[in-house]
Protein backbone atom coordinates (compact mmCIF):
# COMPACT_ATOMS: atom_id res chain seq x y z
CA UNK A 1 0.00 0.00 0.00
CA UNK A 2 1.39 3.44 -0.67
CA UNK A 3 0.66 6.51 0.94
CA UNK A 4 0.01 9.57 -0.32
CA UNK A 5 0.97 11.99 2.27
CA UNK A 6 2.63 15.58 1.73
CA UNK A 7 5.31 15.74 4.27
CA UNK A 8 4.67 18.42 7.10
CA UNK A 9 6.78 21.60 7.90
CA UNK A 10 5.74 22.29 11.31
CA UNK A 11 8.67 24.64 13.00
CA UNK A 12 9.21 21.23 15.49
CA UNK A 13 8.69 18.17 15.48
CA UNK A 14 9.58 15.69 18.13
CA UNK A 15 10.27 12.02 16.62
CA UNK A 16 10.50 9.85 19.15
CA UNK A 17 12.32 6.34 19.03
CA UNK A 18 11.76 2.93 20.59
CA UNK A 19 14.19 3.61 23.24
CA UNK A 20 13.50 6.73 24.45
CA UNK A 21 15.81 8.60 22.48
CA UNK A 22 13.94 11.49 20.66
CA UNK A 23 15.28 13.67 17.17
CA UNK A 24 13.88 17.23 16.70
CA UNK A 25 13.02 17.70 12.87
CA UNK A 26 12.48 20.09 10.15
CA UNK A 27 10.14 18.01 8.37
CA UNK A 28 8.79 14.61 7.92
CA UNK A 29 7.52 12.26 4.81
CA UNK A 30 6.00 8.69 5.33
CA UNK A 31 7.48 7.23 2.05
CA UNK A 32 6.11 3.73 1.22
CA UNK A 33 4.33 2.91 3.89
CA UNK A 34 6.97 1.62 5.79
CA UNK A 35 10.07 4.64 5.68
CA UNK A 36 10.07 8.17 7.46
CA UNK A 37 12.14 10.75 5.84
CA UNK A 38 13.25 13.52 7.77
CA UNK A 39 14.74 17.18 7.59
CA UNK A 40 17.26 18.05 9.37
CA UNK A 41 16.93 21.05 11.30
CA UNK A 42 20.68 21.96 10.69
CA UNK A 43 20.21 21.31 6.97
CA UNK A 44 20.19 17.68 5.21
CA UNK A 45 18.00 14.73 5.56
CA UNK A 46 18.05 10.98 6.23
CA UNK A 47 15.26 8.35 5.72
CA UNK A 48 14.91 5.57 8.35
CA UNK A 49 12.42 2.39 9.06
CA UNK A 50 8.84 3.83 10.51
CA UNK A 51 8.95 0.42 12.71
CA UNK A 52 11.64 1.92 15.12
CA UNK A 53 9.74 5.51 15.63
CA UNK A 54 7.17 5.07 18.73
CA UNK A 55 5.77 8.19 18.06
CA UNK A 56 6.16 11.90 16.20
CA UNK A 57 4.74 14.78 17.77
CA UNK A 58 4.15 18.42 16.70
CA UNK A 59 6.15 20.36 19.49
CA UNK A 60 4.50 23.50 19.04
CA UNK A 61 4.05 25.36 22.26
CA UNK A 62 1.09 26.34 23.76
CA UNK A 63 1.06 29.91 25.03
CA UNK A 64 -0.41 30.48 28.53
CA UNK A 65 -2.48 33.31 28.62
CA UNK A 66 -1.12 36.73 30.79
CA UNK A 67 -2.29 36.49 34.34
CA UNK A 68 -4.36 38.89 35.30
CA UNK A 69 -4.11 41.26 38.34
CA UNK A 70 -7.48 40.01 39.58
CA UNK A 71 -6.26 36.33 39.35
CA UNK A 72 -3.39 36.76 41.50
CA UNK A 73 -5.10 35.46 44.98
CA UNK A 74 -7.98 33.74 44.07
CA UNK A 75 -10.43 32.71 46.59
CA UNK A 76 -12.08 29.53 46.36
CA UNK A 77 -15.83 29.94 45.72
CA UNK A 78 -18.62 26.95 45.04
CA UNK A 79 -18.96 23.54 45.37
CA UNK A 80 -15.57 21.36 46.27
CA UNK A 81 -14.23 19.70 42.93
CA UNK A 82 -15.56 16.58 41.89
CA UNK A 83 -13.68 13.48 42.67
CA UNK A 84 -11.39 12.15 40.06
CA UNK A 85 -12.59 10.28 38.42
CA UNK A 86 -10.76 6.24 37.39
CA UNK A 87 -10.18 5.18 34.00
CA UNK A 88 -10.89 1.77 35.54
CA UNK A 89 -13.93 2.64 37.37
CA UNK A 90 -17.00 1.74 35.10
CA UNK A 91 -20.70 -0.12 34.93
CA UNK A 92 -20.81 -1.76 31.48
CA UNK A 93 -24.76 -0.76 30.95
CA UNK A 94 -24.38 2.88 31.42
CA UNK A 95 -20.87 3.15 29.78
CA UNK A 96 -22.18 4.25 26.10
CA UNK A 97 -23.90 7.50 27.07
CA UNK A 98 -23.76 11.02 25.80
CA UNK A 99 -21.76 12.60 24.19
CA UNK A 100 -20.64 8.98 22.75
CA UNK A 101 -23.82 7.67 22.30
CA UNK A 102 -24.33 8.44 18.83
CA UNK A 103 -20.96 7.03 17.75
CA UNK A 104 -20.37 4.47 19.66
CA UNK A 105 -23.77 2.63 21.13
CA UNK A 106 -23.98 -0.62 22.24
CA UNK A 107 -25.27 -1.71 18.96
CA UNK A 108 -22.26 0.14 16.85
CA UNK A 109 -20.31 -1.84 14.49
CA UNK A 110 -17.12 -1.88 17.57
CA UNK A 111 -19.02 -2.20 20.81
CA UNK A 112 -18.55 -5.84 20.57
CA UNK A 113 -14.38 -5.88 20.42
CA UNK A 114 -14.40 -2.63 22.94
CA UNK A 115 -16.31 -4.22 25.82
CA UNK A 116 -14.23 -7.13 25.33
CA UNK A 117 -10.73 -4.98 25.72
CA UNK A 118 -12.72 -3.10 28.39
CA UNK A 119 -13.01 -6.45 30.08
CA UNK A 120 -10.24 -7.76 29.76
CA UNK A 121 -7.86 -4.58 30.73
CA UNK A 122 -10.22 -3.45 33.01
CA UNK A 123 -10.24 -0.36 31.31
CA UNK A 124 -14.01 2.20 31.17
CA UNK A 125 -15.39 1.31 27.51
CA UNK A 126 -16.28 4.85 27.47
CA UNK A 127 -12.80 5.88 27.55
CA UNK A 128 -11.68 3.47 25.20
CA UNK A 129 -14.60 5.11 22.80
CA UNK A 130 -13.43 8.67 23.58
CA UNK A 131 -9.97 7.79 22.50
CA UNK A 132 -11.14 6.04 19.29
CA UNK A 133 -13.27 8.72 18.36
CA UNK A 134 -10.65 11.44 18.63
CA UNK A 135 -7.96 9.38 17.14
CA UNK A 136 -9.45 8.31 14.11
CA UNK A 137 -13.43 9.20 14.32
CA UNK A 138 -14.20 5.17 14.47
CA UNK A 139 -12.36 4.53 11.01
CA UNK A 140 -10.42 1.18 10.94
CA UNK A 141 -8.48 1.78 8.01
CA UNK A 142 -7.11 5.61 9.09
CA UNK A 143 -3.62 6.53 8.27
CA UNK A 144 -2.40 9.21 9.63
CA UNK A 145 -0.01 11.56 7.53
CA UNK A 146 2.88 10.34 10.73
CA UNK A 147 2.15 6.63 10.15
CA UNK A 148 -0.55 5.74 12.68
CA UNK A 149 -2.90 2.93 11.81
CA UNK A 150 -6.19 1.46 12.49
CA UNK A 151 -9.18 2.60 14.95
CA UNK A 152 -6.88 3.57 18.21
CA UNK A 153 -3.93 4.84 15.68
CA UNK A 154 -1.11 2.50 16.61
CA UNK A 155 2.44 3.53 15.45
CA UNK A 156 3.94 0.31 13.49
CA UNK A 157 6.29 0.18 16.46
CA UNK A 158 3.89 0.22 19.06
CA UNK A 159 1.58 -2.27 17.29
CA UNK A 160 4.88 -4.69 17.29
CA UNK A 161 5.41 -4.50 21.23
CA UNK A 162 1.89 -5.22 22.04
CA UNK A 163 1.82 -8.19 19.72
CA UNK A 164 -0.95 -6.49 17.35
CA UNK A 165 -0.68 -8.29 13.72
CA UNK A 166 -3.16 -6.07 11.74
CA UNK A 167 -3.46 -2.27 13.07
CA UNK A 168 -6.26 -2.59 10.77
CA UNK A 169 -7.97 -5.30 12.11
CA UNK A 170 -10.51 -3.69 14.85
CA UNK A 171 -10.14 -6.33 17.25
CA UNK A 172 -6.58 -6.45 17.12
CA UNK A 173 -6.15 -2.45 16.76
CA UNK A 174 -8.66 -1.72 19.95
CA UNK A 175 -6.76 -4.80 21.90
CA UNK A 176 -3.17 -3.39 20.94
CA UNK A 177 -4.13 0.25 22.31
CA UNK A 178 -6.28 -0.67 25.14
CA UNK A 179 -3.46 -2.85 26.27
CA UNK A 180 -1.13 0.43 26.01
CA UNK A 181 -4.00 2.24 28.06
CA UNK A 182 -3.81 -0.18 30.70
CA UNK A 183 -0.23 0.17 30.63
CA UNK A 184 -0.07 3.87 30.93
CA UNK A 185 -2.73 3.78 33.97
CA UNK A 186 -0.36 1.34 35.88
CA UNK A 187 2.49 3.71 35.79
CA UNK A 188 0.75 7.32 35.87
CA UNK A 189 -2.41 6.36 38.10
CA UNK A 190 -5.82 5.18 37.43
CA UNK A 191 -7.37 8.75 38.20
CA UNK A 192 -5.14 11.04 36.37
CA UNK A 193 -6.65 10.41 32.82
CA UNK A 194 -4.81 13.28 31.68
CA UNK A 195 -1.57 12.19 31.92
CA UNK A 196 -2.67 8.55 30.67
CA UNK A 197 -3.85 10.89 27.70
CA UNK A 198 -0.89 12.77 27.69
CA UNK A 199 1.71 9.59 27.16
CA UNK A 200 -0.95 8.12 24.72
CA UNK A 201 0.06 11.14 22.66
CA UNK A 202 3.37 12.23 22.71
CA UNK A 203 5.33 9.48 25.13
CA UNK A 204 6.05 8.31 28.80
CA UNK A 205 9.10 10.37 28.32
CA UNK A 206 7.54 13.57 27.78
CA UNK A 207 5.33 13.54 30.67
CA UNK A 208 7.56 12.54 32.56
CA UNK A 209 10.23 15.04 31.68
CA UNK A 210 7.89 18.22 31.70
CA UNK A 211 6.19 16.63 34.84
CA UNK A 212 2.57 16.86 33.63
CA UNK A 213 0.95 17.31 30.44
CA UNK A 214 3.29 18.85 28.16
CA UNK A 215 3.27 22.00 26.24
CA UNK A 216 2.53 21.09 23.20
CA UNK A 217 -0.36 22.21 21.39
CA UNK A 218 -1.51 19.30 19.65
CA UNK A 219 -0.86 17.23 23.24
CA UNK A 220 -2.97 19.41 25.23
CA UNK A 221 -5.90 19.59 22.52
CA UNK A 222 -5.89 16.23 22.39
CA UNK A 223 -6.48 15.78 26.31
CA UNK A 224 -8.70 18.48 26.05
CA UNK A 225 -11.30 16.41 23.83
CA UNK A 226 -10.75 13.14 25.01
CA UNK A 227 -11.71 14.04 28.54
CA UNK A 228 -14.49 16.28 27.08
CA UNK A 229 -16.10 13.67 25.37
CA UNK A 230 -15.67 10.82 28.08
CA UNK A 231 -16.99 14.00 30.99
CA UNK A 232 -14.33 14.02 32.73
CA UNK A 233 -14.45 16.24 36.12
CA UNK A 234 -11.06 16.62 35.50
CA UNK A 235 -11.74 18.91 32.40
CA UNK A 236 -13.24 22.07 34.30
CA UNK A 237 -10.27 21.11 37.04
CA UNK A 238 -7.57 20.95 34.85
CA UNK A 239 -5.33 23.85 33.95
CA UNK A 240 -4.77 22.84 30.32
Amino acid sequence: MLLMVKPSTAAATLVVFEDGRHLRVASYEVVDDDRLTVGLVGGGSMTIPLDVVERIVDEEYERPEPARPEDADPIAVGPPAEESRSVRAFKESSSFSSPLASAFSPSSPYASQILAAAREHNVDPAFIAAVIKVESNGHAYAVSRKGARGLMQLMPATARRLGVRSAFDPRENIRGGVAYLAELAERFGETNADLILAAYNAGEHAVEEHGGVPPYRETRDYVRRVLALWGSPALSRSAL
